[in-house]
């Protein structure tokens, strides 16, 4: 079975903006037989963005992954030291390191990484694109 690993963004636009998405990463997310994966280090993004002012959510951070997660049916991924010594090897394709760190873990666990994010499209990791 493959898994599925999200990007924050897709996360975020699946209950904001869902026309955002594709028809195809749309029907996955409502497939609850798929097993979609939201990190941790998704979190801890949305997290530093509301706090910091860039990002603005109806409710605390904690509220609104934690409603929204099983809802959705994703499942918890956490971080890792084989994770983050994973996302130090990376090449220097991309300087994000929420998104490094996603692609660490789409990697060490064998998944596909859910993105819009072009320039994680450089790494060598399997890939769903999500923009239409």
């Amino acid at each position: 079975m493959t898994r599925y690993l999200l990007d924050t963004m897709v996360f975020l636009w699946n209950f904001v903006e869902p026309k955002r998405l594709n028809h195809q990463v749309l029907r996955l997310l409502q497939n609850p037989a798929e097993a979609v994966f939201l990190s941790s280090v998704s979190s801890w993004e949305i997290s530093i963005k509301v706090a910091s002012g860039k990002l603005q959510l109806p409710e605390t951070p904690r509220a609104y992954i934690t409603k929204r997660m099983t809802p959705a049916g994703l499942l918890p991924l956490v971080v890792t030291h084989e994770h983050a010594l994973a996302a130090g090897e990376l090449p220097r394709l991309h300087s994000d390191p929420f998104d490094r760190m996603l692609v660490a873990q789409a990697q060490t666990e064998s998944m596909v990484l859910i993105t819009s994010d072009r320039q994680l499209l450089k790494y060598s990791v399997p890939t769903l694109w999500s923009g239409k």
